[in-house]
């Protein structure tokens, strides 16, 4: 499971004046804070009224994402930076409030593969009927309702406008937002599938990596520099030693790609301009894919990254790494002579050259 933490929005849906809504959002709020530092779950509450958002008035289709309208554009970013949802909801007619409706047609992708949780509340069903009328419109927009739900009966749970303290209660809560947080860890491939251009494998994608990719860097590092520091008779690597955090650090200031499949990392390689030149390397494919051609993919991809006005591409590797160095001069690489006898063999790529189209 992933370790990036996540982002859960805790929408209060009612707009009601004198709703009970608000405080039914604060007890949640309260007793799940706690499991959610736990968990590293960022909670945001939002409530619908003070959005303003006017019954849908975009032209356009919500699965365009051409919005003209203002509030639309703030509801698009407040939803897409989120995780996951929990939406407190009461009943109306059998039904969820019009403005959770509305809310929700007035967006599309932002919404797709991320979980969504019901705390409802009412009288006879304890607001039970608005989340079944719920679930049938958030899987059209490709949502995920989870099983968990918490639903108060006002009769029983609340007192002078405030939610009676209650350990089961509780704990149902915090058992909502468990199965929230493993969900949506779990979904993550597939939000991140959508956002991201495909890769050379089925199923696979590539994204740039940031800080948050430490873990995943790190152990792909250790797996796949082991077998240069017995080829190269040394220790001395520095993909081996790195902490997490020196990993966070560099992946702070190089431009890193990497490549995912169903939320594994299979491979990565990073740049930066040093002067005139563009720097490459930690090309590193798993094992088990290694051969399939990833390696030279992840080469070209990061060749394709660099700015117009660099001459050159520099790249570096173990003096006994055979394999790696005749890949390098199958793409058109040729060793840089060098006074440092290191151990570590220099190549050089200049442009311009085939296979690469260079910005201008």
């Amino acid at each position: 499971m992933s370790t990036k933490p996540v982002r859960i929005l805790v929408i209060m849906c009612s707009t009601r004046p004198g709703a009970l809504g608000p405080a039914v959002g604060e007890w949640l709020i309260e007793a799940i804070t706690p499991r959610a530092a736990e968990l590293g779950a960022e909670l945001v509450p939002i409530a619908l009224s003070d959005l303003d958002l006017p019954f849908l008035d975009e032209e356009e289709h919500p699965s365009s994402g051409m919005y003209r309208q203002e509030h639309t554009r703030r509801w698009s970013a407040i939803v897409d930076a989120a995780d996951g949802f929990i939406a407190v909801t009461p009943e109306y007619n059998y039904g969820m409030p019009a403005a959770l409706k509305n809310a929700l047609d007035y967006l599309s992708r932002e919404w797709a593969w991320k979980p969504i949780g019901f705390v409802s509340y009412g009288h006879t069903s304890a607001g039970t009927r608005s989340v079944q009328h719920a679930k049938q419109v958030v899987t059209t927009l490709r949502l995920v309702p989870l099983g968990a739900t918490v639903a108060l009966r006002i009769g029983d749970a609340v007192h002078d406008g405030r939610v009676r303290p209650d350990a089961l209660r509780d704990q149902a809560g915090i058992g909502l937002l468990d199965e929230l947080v493993r969900v949506s860890q779990a979904l993550r491939p597939m939000r991140e599938a959508a956002r991201s251009e495909a890769g050379p494998l089925p199923g696979s994608y590539v994204r740039q990596l940031t800080s948050d990719d430490a873990p995943e860097v790190t152990v792909l590092q250790r797996c796949c520099w082991v077998e240069e520091a017995v080829v190269n008779e040394t220790m001395a690597i520095p993909a081996l030693h790195e902490s997490l955090e020196e990993v966070r650090d560099w992946l702070a200031s190089w431009h890193t790609i990497g490549l995912w499949r169903d939320g594994r990392l299979l491979g990565m390689v990073r740049a930066r301009r040093v002067g005139a030149d563009w720097h490459v390397g930690r090309l590193a494919v798993v094992p088990d894919l290694r051969g399939r051609g990833l390696g030279r993919w992840l080469l070209r991809t990061a060749e394709a990254a660099a700015p117009p006005d660099c001459r050159r591409i520099l790249l570096f590797t173990g003096a006994k790494s055979l394999r790696n160095i005749d890949l390098y001069h199958s793409e058109g690489y040729r060793s840089v002579p060098s006074a440092d006898d290191d151990g570590i063999v220099r190549l050089e790529r200049r442009f311009p050259f085939a296979g690469v189209s260079k910005p201008v």
